[in-house]
């Protein structure tokens, strides 16, 4: 490869002329590393107009500057600058450079024209500052005016809610002084009030870092999270959505290429951020905090603290909270609220504990971290294991509790440290039933860790038989029973590998059903029951039984949608396994084989997992209304919504959505809107199912009704995303299907294809050996080829795609031939200049041509006319090569058809024929009768 900067800068020009604008941003790249000072204004230049095209104005507007901090007469470099800041909506800026740039050339109609589209905007901006500002001082006048009615003022707190969310009237509430109105909203004590501030302040942090850092430091923390550790739900929700959006301001804020609304340079929030981070550490243990405002501090610390990507290196946040923060988070996990002193809790905090731990842990790099995070987690449950009294120890043993179901490795852990293990078996035999129920609910969580099952089933199970069937009190019977359940389904899918006799599993389960729909029961001992289910719906029979028990389902999917958050994976992997969605390695026949001669362990699949029976489970649960609980766990705002849970969902609706004739009712449902989110939130499997699913919806439903207004442009990326490596044939098949429904539709849907890099994907599977991968390429091709962007791709000489192209269109495969033919025929007729290269392309171009002429499918014969006389349009030595072969005596005989069905072709054949006729290059019968011979 050249290292040549004045190669490759020309080799740019070349690329970005061709249309290719990434390659000619990678060459320009490539030359500023190599190049030299004086070089660099104009490759900056180059550049500038590259991420133009790819509409990322603000590098844009970076490389601009650098070609004028080198050369300020650069007029170029000074236009394109004025071009992003008006992308950008910076228009003082942009009508200077652009003023200059008139000045300069005042006869330039580009820059006169950006002069005046810029002039328009400032004026109109000006008019709905001026509007905005005086709207803005009357609600301020309402709002401090305490002798105007309640309903007016609450009007006037409702409307700067609304003039927050536009640019223009956010700015102004803040110019105005309004954050010290907010301020004493936010302590009026009047629920109304309160969340009008809040929601105000929303609009005023939004994407603006300045705005959030003034905001925080003139509100301060602990009036923030005072707000949000308040009793009412709706108040702390609110907060907590402030607080998100001032943690999104301040940290996309410090990312290296972003730039805010405002612009200002600023000194890095990184300050702000520890502060707000030692707030919410400080809320977690503290008893004047509510239960739903220190779940809403757990949920930002989860959101915020680990890193988005692990391709980030600094995990330098999450080692702050391990080191200024872990004991305070443990101390809300071992909180027993019936026995011990602590701070109020939700029936949700332990779970979001489990998460947040598991987050942390997670986000660590090395061995050494582990190590101090294991360190730390131990030393607490020492020293209140080994402190006096029965309520230090339990605290000990609820803190493993809620630790193995986090990090589940330092759960084991702690629960293999001296004497721990034994307290937990002894205390499951205790008379208080707060003690047997933290007891067993340890128990159950290290059932759940195959380390530990083997010595439970060994010690614990006939404890748990006796607790499920002599226990008086329901809530302990049915904690038992999930234990049970748990140690039961320890074979998986496995039919050979049951733990229990022959019908234990079933009754199980109907008693599980049964705790389901009673009732009576609080909502934490049902939860229970699904937890049961979750495991025993390994086996299939008892799958069968709960799809056919509606009562189960209803109840179930009530749950679904209630407060309590901790049930989400329960029901997601219950549904997993009813659907049959889990992955499932076939052996290989020869293995098996060997392993059954070895007398080795064979797994062995139940008969009712049989994929006729999987579809009729399918059915059932569609009828119950498993969409529209779906629905409702994805729009859940909780910690306890983890990755892996929303895979399990992902998972479900890729079955549900597995039969065509269902995707109707799963898109009515709201199953297409819901699948959205799951595609960006979720572990990487489940956002490739997710992904599916909306592909499988796309190819069969219209993208238009199915996600209506601009939730169809959110399709595109993960569509896009099917077309790597690691996917399967079939994703990349589907992929590329439901793409080329999508870029059928409208220009701004193909741009957006072509603005995620689909092209040189599509063009990648054009060469697949997979005759229907090949071909679904090919016919996305053929709708992509209507944007000028990609047809500009085809003026490049250094290329074969206009080759593949024409030997596609002579391929045996007629469903390829069809794609192939009409990408060329919409090609040759918006690109002329396309026309004379394709004799060069191959010897064989006029039997291929002729070979669709004389095709037996009407479509392939229509293709084949279209490009015939796009060629004779083009070039006439063209019309006379194609009129000196047999084509002339196909398209005459193709223009006398008088099928009706066929007049299309017959009216391009006769366009052609009178073409040749207008070029001299052939006589009609009335000259041959006069004995005039043709030129």
């Amino acid at each position: 490869m050249t290292q040549d900067p004045s190669a490759l800068k020309e080799e740019g020009n070349n690329l970005f002329k061709s249309g290719d604008v990434q390659g000619a941003l990678s060459c320009y790249t490539k030359a500023l590393k190599v190049s030299s000072d004086s070089e660099n204004a104009v490759l900056y230049r180059n550049r500038s107009a590259c991420y133009l095209k790819l509409e990322e104005y603000s590098k844009a507007e970076a490389d601009a500057t650098k070609a004028l901090d080198t050369d300020q007469g650069d007029i170029k470099a000074r236009f394109r600058r004025a071009q992003a800041l008006h992308k950008l909506g910076r228009l003082d800026q942009a009508f200077l450079d652009a003023q200059k740039c008139a000045q300069l050339e005042p006869k330039n109609k580009a820059f006169q024209e950006l002069l005046r589209q810029l002039s328009v905007q400032i004026q109109q901006k000006a008019v709905q500052l001026s509007s905005t500002d005086s709207r803005v001082q009357q609600m301020f006048k309402l709002l401090l005016d305490s002798s105007a009615q309640d309903s007016d003022r609450q009007k006037a707190a409702q409307n700067l809610v609304v003039l927050s969310r536009e640019d223009a009237g956010a700015e102004q509430i803040f110019r105005n002084d309004g954050v010290k109105l907010l301020q004493n909203l936010l302590g009026s004590h009047q629920e109304d009030f309160v969340l009008s501030a809040l929601r105000t302040l929303v609009g005023l942090c939004t994407g603006h870092q300045s705005r959030t850092m003034a905001i925080v430091n003139e509100l301060g923390m602990d009036r923030l999270c005072g707000v949000m550790g308040s009793g009412a739900s709706a108040v702390s929700l609110s907060a907590c959505h402030l607080l998100q959006v001032m943690f999104e301001a301040l940290t996309e804020g410090m990312k290296k290429d972003f730039r805010g609304k405002d612009e200002a340079i600023l000194p890095e929030p990184s300050r702000e951020l520890r502060s707000m981070l030692r707030h919410l550490i400080d809320m977690l243990p503290a008893s004047d905090v509510s239960g739903p405002g220190r779940d809403s501090a757990v949920n930002l610390l989860v959101k915020q603290v680990p890193r988005k990507s692990q391709k980030n290196p600094d995990n330098s946040l999450t080692l702050w909270v391990i080191d200024n923060g872990i004991k305070k988070i443990l101390e809300v996990a071992g909180t027993v609220p019936e026995i011990t002193d602590g701070p109020p809790l939700t029936d949700n905090t332990p779970m979001n504990c489990s998460v947040l731990l598991n987050k942390l842990y997670d986000d660590l790099k090395s061995d050494k971290e582990r190590e101090n995070f294991n360190k730390l987690c131990e030393e607490y449950v020492q020293y209140h294991f080994g402190g006096t009294g029965l309520e230090s120890k339990l605290r000990a043993i609820q803190t493993v509790s809620v630790l193995l179901q986090g990090p589940s490795d330092v759960g084991n852990r702690t629960l293999e440290m001296p004497g721990i293990m034994d307290a937990v078996i002894s205390l499951c035999a205790s008379e208080n039933i707060t003690h047997q129920q933290v007891a067993v609910e340890t128990l159950i969580h290290a059932a759940g860790k195959a380390k530990r099952a083997s010595f439970i089933t060994a010690n614990g199970v006939a404890l748990l038989k006796d607790l499920y069937k002599k226990s008086e009190n329901e809530q302990i019977r049915v904690r038992a029973l999930v234990g049970l359940c748990k140690l039961g389904s320890a074979g998986g899918t496995d039919f050979s590998m049951k733990q229990f006799a022959e019908g234990s599993t079933l009754k199980l389960a109907k008693q599980c059903r049964k705790w389901l729909c009673n009732d009576s029961l609080p909502p934490t001992s049902r939860r229970w029951a699904i937890e049961g289910l979750a495991y025993l719906t390994f086996d299939a029979d008892v799958k069968e039984d709960f799809v056919d028990d509606k009562n189960a389902l209803q109840a179930m999917f009530q749950l679904a949608k209630s407060e309590d958050k901790t049930v989400l994976f329960a029901i997601g992997s219950t549904l997993v396994n009813c659907t049959n969605s889990y992955d499932v390695e076939k052996p290989d026949p020869q293995l098996v084989e060997l392993a059954k001669y070895a007398k080795q362990h064979v797994p062995e699949q139940h008969p009712k997992d049989a994929q006729s029976f999987v579809e009729k489970r399918l059915v059932k649960l569609l009828e119950a209304g498993v969409v529209s609980a779906l629905v409702c766990m994805v729009k859940q705002e909780s910690p306890a919504l983890t990755e892996t849970c929303r895979e399990c969902i992902a998972r479900v609706f890729l079955a549900l959505v597995e039969r065509q004739e269902d995707r109707g009712m799963v898109v009515a449902q709201g199953g297409g809107k819901a699948l959205l989110p799951l595609v960006s939130e979720s572990t990487d499997l489940g956002k490739i199912k997710a992904a599916q699913a909306l592909a499988k919806i796309t190819i069969t439903s219209n993208p238009e009704i199915a996600f209506p207004g601009e939730r169809v442009y959110e399709v595109v990326r993960p569509l896009v995303s099917l077309l790597a490596l690691d996917c399967s044939l079939l994703q990349n098949f589907e992929s590329l299907m439901a793409l080329t429904n999508l870029a059928g539709i409208s220009d701004r849907l193909r741009q957006k294809i072509i603005k995620e890099k689909a092209v040189p994907k599509v063009e990648g599977y054009m060469f697949e050996e997979h005759d229907l991968v090949r071909a679904a390429a090919t016919e996305c091709m053929c709708n992509l080829i209507l944007s000028p962007e990609v047809q500009k791709l085809y003026l490049a000489t250094d290329s074969d795609r206009l080759k593949l192209l024409v030997l596609y269109c002579g391929e045996d495969d007629e469903r390829l031939r069809k794609a192939a033919a009409g990408t060329l025929a919409v090609l040759t007729g918006e690109m002329p200049e396309v026309c004379a290269r394709i004799p060069g392309m191959t010897s064989h171009w006029l039997e291929i041509l002729q070979a669709l002429l004389l095709s037996e499918s009407q479509d392939l014969r229509h293709r084949g006319v279209v490009i015939t006389l796009n060629l004779m349009q083009a070039d006439r030595s063209l019309a006379e090569k194609l009129m000196e072969s047999e084509a002339l005596e196909i398209l005459s005989v193709l223009a006398k058809t008088a099928d009706a069905s066929q007049a299309s072709i017959a009216r391009v054949s006769q366009h052609c024929l009178d073409l040749a006729l207008e070029y001299g290059l052939i006589r009609n019968n009335e000259e041959e009768a006069n004995g005039k011979s043709a030129p």
